[in-house]
């Protein structure tokens, strides 16, 4: 049997597999895509495998909903430390991702803060396709500004604009992610202040679509505040699935986030579905 775990941080829903005792080296993008299936499989945002590790209490792997890899993901990151730290009875984890080695703990109200690591700056880092000042980067896309770019374990582009409502999302975020400026993709985060320190952000995330957060999204639109002198280090960013908490250190680089995870439902996957895995 293949058992699952569904979860889910203000509405960024994950399929989690505990491969901590050993299963399956990979899983192939077919059965990724399968899996997060709305209507033929179970239905996620990303799916999250957990592993042994050498270096960490825990590893943590990340597909995106067309099984593409992610490096980091801070709402999967929360809900898979929360779920750990039940089990072993800590309030503190570590947890090895293709990103860095990312320090969890509980916070206050239930929440649970992340260290995602450090947001690096340079062109290469995000990367762009040539060199250029990632605090102004031209898209060339009728409707949007030019984007702050970073990473935070993956690529980054922040619009800051009167209004992220009306925006339109679902057809300017596949030609964002898509365009030759970002070799790896990227994904698009649009930003409205919407009060002292609290920032109003809709996302587009690279191979999966809106969804309803995205918590390095949310580290990346933090940072972009203090790089662009637009707000202190400590921000809200409000989503559609609800609020995070960021608190971005320019002198350290590292940001930290908390916020709220919940569980959805456990389960056994079908004789076909498991098979899909190898």
């Amino acid at each position: 049997m293949t058992e699952f775990l569904k979860m889910h941080g203000l509405g960024n829903d994950f399929i989690i597999f505990d491969w901590r005792a050993g299963g399956p080296a990979a899983i192939g993008s077919a059965a990724a895509s399968r899996l997060a299936d709305r209507r033929l499989g179970i239905g996620c945002d990303q799916i999250l495998v957990i592993r042994a590790s050498d270096s960490a209490d825990i590893r943590m792997d990340i597909l995106n909903h067309d099984g593409s890899p992610s490096g980091a993901c801070g709402n999967g990151t929360r809900c898979v430390a929360d779920l750990v730290m039940n089990d072993n009875g800590r309030d503190e984890i570590s947890i090895e991702t293709d990103a860095g080695r990312l320090r969890a703990w509980r916070a206050e109200g239930g929440e649970i803060s992340v260290d995602m690591g450090p947001v690096a700056t340079g062109w290469r880092d995000v990367p762009l396709a040539h060199e250029m000042d990632t605090l102004a980067v031209p898209l060339g896309i009728d409707g949007l500004g030019d984007a702050v770019c970073h990473s935070v374990g993956n690529p980054h582009a922040v619009v800051f604009v009167d209004d992220a409502e009306a925006v339109d999302l679902a057809r300017l975020g596949p030609i964002a992610e898509h365009a030759a400026l970002f070799p790896q993709r990227v994904n698009l985060s649009v930003v409205s202040r919407i009060g002292d320190a609290a920032f109003r952000m809709r996302v587009w995330e690279r191979g999966v679509g809106i969804t309803m957060a995205c918590g390095s999204g949310a580290c990346a639109v933090g940072a972009a505040v203090v790089r662009c002198g637009l707000g202190p280090r400590s921000n809200r960013i409000v989503m559609d699935g609800g609020t995070v908490g960021i608190d971005w250190n320019p002198d350290s680089r590292h940001v930290v986030m908390t916020g709220p995870v919940a569980y959805v439902c456990d389960g056994v996957l079908s004789a076909e579905l498991a098979k899909m895995l190898g």
